[in-house]
């Protein structure tokens, strides 16, 4: 029975009649099972499920990628962000080559198949890279990158397919049931990312192996996730829809658009304009691959303004939790995620719903336009915020001075006398907390000036070396010579050791070693109580140390008197009591935005594409979200503005460029890229043949 029917379809298709509904019936031929009843494809089941584990996969992997450069590659801070950006740069920009190979070669299943190997190799290069005993740090740092790159062309080359697969799976006029399989797609990214960056931190940092921190159960997890979304992808196989690739179909278009071009040159004077420049390719092409041509390049014009949107939402990750760092209270990574897997519900059974029944007509470019606004909305948020947070924070010198703050520990009180200004004209009592730094004028980029300390009436001359626009402490105490002072940078601020022997301390997970006499650089800690801090001396060890509360924002020197009895704890910088809860309102609103923008331009590119160029146009997509990082970049690097003026800059930058795309959504006509098949009947007559002998070879 079942050959019987594949014959008769295929003569159909081959001598189509009157009669036969072939158009219509276009994949009768494969029995898709639906889920419960509805009109959702089973296979989409193990998309979805493909789609959490390698999410997972990968954002477990970057919630400790930074760490691992820093304390197992030892890199230093710039060097680990400059790969880590170069490295998420990467995994935007490869999309396109995947796409390619998907349109035009492989065909979307076995390019994800294809190139989630090569995703899994990466994961285990990486893995076996962190492993202490695997060569020598060189072999670390080689393994790493090969590791790392071999990722970034994997999931960047799985990354437009995927989605685009899914979508495959519906039948044309299942419109609605498409657009809610890719709010579950969306979902299910941001519940593997919201899992992972909970749990791999924790696998690095509570599990201990090769005596330290464990990054290589930490990598070897999301590679394990990533087999694991390998074999249920395969798993759905004989379930799935699959389109036979048309060829290379980029070249085809790049020899279309330059055909029409040089067409067009050529006979401008001696013939008729046509409607469009591409239809100077008539004389070669088909009008059905020009059309598609000009359906593709509609969208990607439109795509234009959207990287301004990532510029601003990608900062989550950045000048958001930088901002958090600041605050009085733990940042929340997975806020934006948590949120996600509540909004979007939300959004599609009950808001969406209860507009349509306001009869407003709420298109796919709308959408996205209202997400444009909610997410300057949310850097307004920031704006607001940012100004309360740097209340706190010390402002640096301007130039031609500089800021000075005195430790009294001379064990009386002290008058200071600097030449040419007064900035302590009241003494200074033993051991007080300096109240804030004071503005020394200087009047130069440098400049010696001599201070005079006056101690129970007798009078010592310092002389010290002072820069414009940087922060010092000056450190005053006895010996029996007299009154001498030490001048530090605020960046030197940490402990000071006035104990006659070096000391070693542990706060939390950062050690010190302060030299007698001098002082520790300053480090940064995590906010809690430190209630005992383990020391040892050089020739014995010592009683913990109680440092109290050390608070966000903050910045302590810690004055070591007497080890078993006294520590002197000094803030140099206040701790910021902005609670983080004021971060809510603009995670609120750039997630609304995300909704709104991201979700549903997926689907838009996915609904405007042609069948041969559905993935491409996901990579068109996903572009966007690469340029939006390099405008990130460009704004951070070359304006040099304070917090709160970027952060202003960047929602009105998008709320220019909403006007833009509003105005150009206004004249963009939707299109059914399906009903090429009816106007064109002729290459969908070999498009369809192509498909069965496709079909036909795989069923053999």
């Amino acid at each position: 029975m079942g050959k019987l029917r594949i014959h008769s379809y295929f003569k159909g298709l081959l001598f189509p009649s009157d009669n036969d509904n072939c158009w219509s019936n276009k994949y009768k031929l494969i029995l898709l099972l639906k889920l419960c009843g509805t009109n959702y494809p089973t296979s989409i089941c193990f998309i979805v499920v493909n789609e959490f584990c390698e999410r997972f996969s990968y954002y477990g992997m970057k919630a400790v990628l930074t760490l691992y450069f820093l304390t197992y590659l030892h890199w230093d801070k710039d060097l680990s962000t400059a790969v880590y950006h170069a490295f998420s740069s990467l995994c935007y920009f490869t999309p396109i080559l995947g796409a390619l190979i998907a349109d035009s070669w492989l065909g979307k299943f076995k390019t994800i198949v294809y190139l989630s190997i090569v995703y899994v190799i990466g994961h285990v290069v990486k893995s076996v890279g962190a492993i202490p005993t695997v060569g020598n740090p060189d072999v670390h740092i080689a393994l790493s990158m090969v590791g790392l790159i071999l990722i970034a062309f994997g999931t960047g080359g799985i990354k437009p397919c995927v989605a685009a697969f899914g979508g495959d799976q519906f039948d044309e006029e299942n419109v609605s049931e498409r657009q809610k399989f890719f709010s579950i797609f969306y979902m299910s990214i941001n519940a593997g990312s919201l899992l992972s960056t909970v749990i791999t931190p924790i696998l690095r940092g509570d599990v201990q192996c090769f005596g330290g921190d464990c990054y290589a159960l930490a990598f070897g997890v999301p590679a394990a996730l990533m087999v694991v979304a390998l074999v249920v992808f395969i798993a759905g196989s004989s379930l799935y829809k699959r389109n036979p690739p048309q060829g290379n179909i980029l070249l085809e278009v790049c020899n279309c658009i330059g055909f029409a071009i040089k067409n067009r040159w050529q006979r401008r004077r001696y013939e008729p304009q046509r409607k469009h420049w591409l239809d100077w390719a008539e004389e070669k092409y088909s009008k059905r691959l020009i059309q598609e041509i000009k359906m593709v390049l509609r969208v990607l014009v439109l795509y234009i303004p959207l990287p301004m949107f990532w510029a601003l939402f990608d900062q989550q990750g950045s000048r958001w939790t930088l901002q958090a760092t600041r605050m009085n209270m733990a940042f929340v990574r997975m806020l934006n995620a948590l949120m996600i897997l509540l909004f979007v519900p939300i959004f599609d059974l009950i808001i969406y719903p209860l507009v349509g029944l306001c009869r407003i007509n709420i298109t796919p470019l709308r959408k996205m336009a209202a997400g444009m606004v909610f997410a300057a909305l949310a850097f307004g948020a920031a704006t607001l915020v940012e100004v309360n947070v740097v209340k706190t924070v010390v402002d640096p010198a301007p130039a031609g001075n500089c800021l000075l703050q005195v430790f009294n520990l001379a064990g009386g009180d002290v008058s200071l006398q600097i030449p040419g200004s007064n900035p302590f004209p009241e003494p200074i009592k033993y051991l007080q907390d300096p109240p804030k730094y004071e503005m020394l004028p200087l009047k130069a980029p440098s400049k010696m000036l001599k201070i005079e300390v006056t101690l129970n009436g007798a009078t010592s001359e310092c002389q010290h070396i002072f820069n414009q626009q940087n922060s010092y402490s000056l450190i005053v105490f006895s010996e029996t010579t007299g009154v001498q002072c030490k001048l530090v940078s605020a960046s030197e601020n940490g402990f000071l050791n006035t104990l006659p022997e070096a000391i070693n301390l542990t706060v939390g997970d950062v050690t010190f070693h302060v030299p007698s006499g001098d002082m520790s650089p300053n480090k940064t800690v995590e906010r809690r109580e430190y209630a005992e801090v383990s020391c040892s001396l050089e020739s014995k060890e010592c009683s913990n140390v109680n440092l109290g509360l050390l608070d966000f924002g903050g910045s302590y020197t810690v004055i070591l008197m007497e080890v078993r009895t006294l520590t002197i704890q000094m803030e140099d910088v206040k701790a910021n009591n902005v609670h983080i809860a004021w971060q809510i309102p603009q995670y609120v609103l750039i997630t609304t935005g995300e909704v709104m923008f991201s979700i549903t331009g997926l689907e838009f590119s996915y609904s405007q594409a042609p069948a041969n160029m559905k993935s491409v146009l996901q990579a068109g997509w996903l572009l966007t979200v690469a340029f939006g990082n390099v405008i990130v970049l460009i704004v951070a690097e070359g304006a040099g503005l304070e917090q709160w003026k970027e952060f202003l800059l960047f929602a009105g930058l998008l709320l220019g460029v909403f006007i833009i795309f509003s105005i150009m959504a206004y004249f963009y006509t939707y299109v059914d890229p399906d009903e090429l098949d009816k106007i064109y009947a002729g290459d969908f007559f070999l498009n369809e043949t192509e498909y069965m002998k496709q079909y036909l070879k795989e069923a053999k």
